[in-house]
């Protein structure tokens, strides 16, 4: 049986398809901050930061709860709220900026009109 479109591009997209990383793989890379490049070390360091995560202890809903552990199939539930909160900080900031940039456009036509 021919697996059909969809399903080979969800096969390709899947993370666990890539390919083993050695680490020679990593020696001859380059490590880069924002389109700078910079040290292996401070690389590494920035990688860190980035990955770091807190724990904390907290109540919520159990429907909340309920609706993340089915969503997630039991496991990895605590991803799918900790993604759900990072998608919720990002929209907030994505707003503000085009609020900040409406309101600079409309004063730059006030002043033209």
């Amino acid at each position: 049986m021919r697996a059909s479109r969809n399903s080979t591009k969800a096969r390709r997209a899947d993370p666990d398809d890539a390919p083993e990383v050695a680490a020679a793989d990593l020696q001859r890379g380059s490590w880069q901050i924002g389109g700078k490049r910079v040290s292996p070390a401070r690389g590494r360091d920035a990688l860190r930061q980035a990955l770091r995560k807190q724990q904390v202890n907290m109540l919520l809903d159990v429907a909340v709860v309920e609706h993340f552990k089915t969503k997630a199939g039991g496991r990895g539930y605590q991803t799918l709220i900790n993604q759900a909160l990072r998608e919720a900080m990002n929209r907030e900031v994505f707003e503000r900026t085009l609020r900040r940039v409406i309101r600079e456009e409309i004063r730059k036509s006030a002043r033209v009109a």
